[in-house]
């Protein structure tokens, strides 16, 4: 498992050693194999990879490279992709590793670069990732130089998808913690970016996520936001029914004016949005190491502008925002 005590070290230099006391409780109760049936198995498969295989180099590619295919032979390649597979589904993404190909369910490097131009320079700074997933932007972060990157995700198959990739990778400033938002003590006034892309429209309450981005930051720090969006004014909030292209977790879609507003009201300033886009089955869709149903399958089959529910079909904005 990862030696978490740099963490603990760099946490308690920084003044936040409020947060580094409980860490090491809070991750204890999440391994909790009692609460995860395939945690034991997931542990043993870690614990076996090989490592130390990472460059910083590899982690600038679409799909990150650790490794290369002349690292292990054939028949290694193949158990380590069997190994690799029994932590479906692998929705960030892709990873290149030791010549294993994984194709996820979305193409995560194409939202990167939508944002990586617009954004402050990451290099030497302390950088959050809010439901990071299995770590791949994390792992983009750290490929910009940032000094320390924390991610935090309550999904298990997702931190041990990262806890397998950053044991090939080797030892690294990178950490992607079994947590949610609402576990790190506040106010923090830490970091000096923090990302949070494709959470708020899974919060009850979006505004408190805001608040809680906005009190992680340090003064001057800079937020990036993705999430879905509707068209409309400034007063335009979309809510969906029970569900939304077949998510039962969807609660509030703002407009990009709206959304703005929020932004506002809860002291950011300096707010930019970068970019709208429409989501296709080319960027999200089923694969080998995501055989679940995908986007074209919580689309309307007749007219891919709308969803299953009848409801307008998936629009993500990206708005960067900075912290007085």
């Amino acid at each position: 498992m990862i030696d978490y005590d740099p963490l603990y070290s760099a946490l308690t230099a920084a003044n936040a050693d409020q947060w580094a006391k409980i860490i090491p409780t809070q991750i204890a109760e999440a391994f909790n194999q009692k609460r995860h049936g395939s945690l034991s198995v997931w542990k043993n498969i870690v614990e076996a990879l090989p490592e130390g295989f990472g460059s910083l180099e590899g982690l600038r590619e679409s799909s990150i490279v650790i490794g290369s295919a002349t690292d292990i032979t054939l028949e290694l390649q193949e158990e380590l992709k069997d190994k690799l597979k029994a932590f479906h589904p692998w929705r960030k993404g892709p990873f290149t590793l030791l010549g294993v190909p994984i194709i996820t369910e979305w193409r995560s490097d194409w939202k990167w670069d939508r944002l990586k131009a617009a954004i402050e320079p990451l290099r030497n700074r302390l950088v959050l990732d809010v439901g990071c997933g299995n770590g791949y932007h994390c792992w983009r972060m750290l490929g910009e130089q940032a000094r320390m990157v924390v991610g935090v995700d309550p999904t298990m198959v997702n931190v041990m998808q990262f806890q397998a990739i950053r044991k090939l990778y080797g030892e690294a400033p990178i950490y992607v913690l079994p947590l949610t938002l609402e576990q790190i003590p506040q106010p923090l006034a830490l970091f000096d970016t923090v990302f949070s892309m494709g959470v708020l429209y899974h919060r009850r309450s979006p505004i408190d996520h805001l608040q809680d981005l906005h009190r992680c930051l340090r003064p001057g720090g800079e937020l990036v936001l993705e999430t879905l969006v509707t068209e409309g004014d400034c007063h335009h909030v979309m809510m969906p029914g029970e569900r939304y292209a077949k998510m039962r977790n969807v609660w509030f879609l703002p407009s990009c004016d709206a959304l703005i507003h929020w932004l506002k009201r809860c002291g950011f300033k300096n707010i930019r949005l970068i970019d709208v886009s429409k989501t296709t089955p080319n960027e999200q869709r089923q694969t080998e190491w995501m055989t679940f149903n995908s986007l074209p399958d919580f689309l309307d089959p007749d007219n891919q502008d709308l969803t299953c529910e009848g409801l307008p079909a998936p629009i993500r904005a990206i708005v960067i925002a900075q912290k007085p």
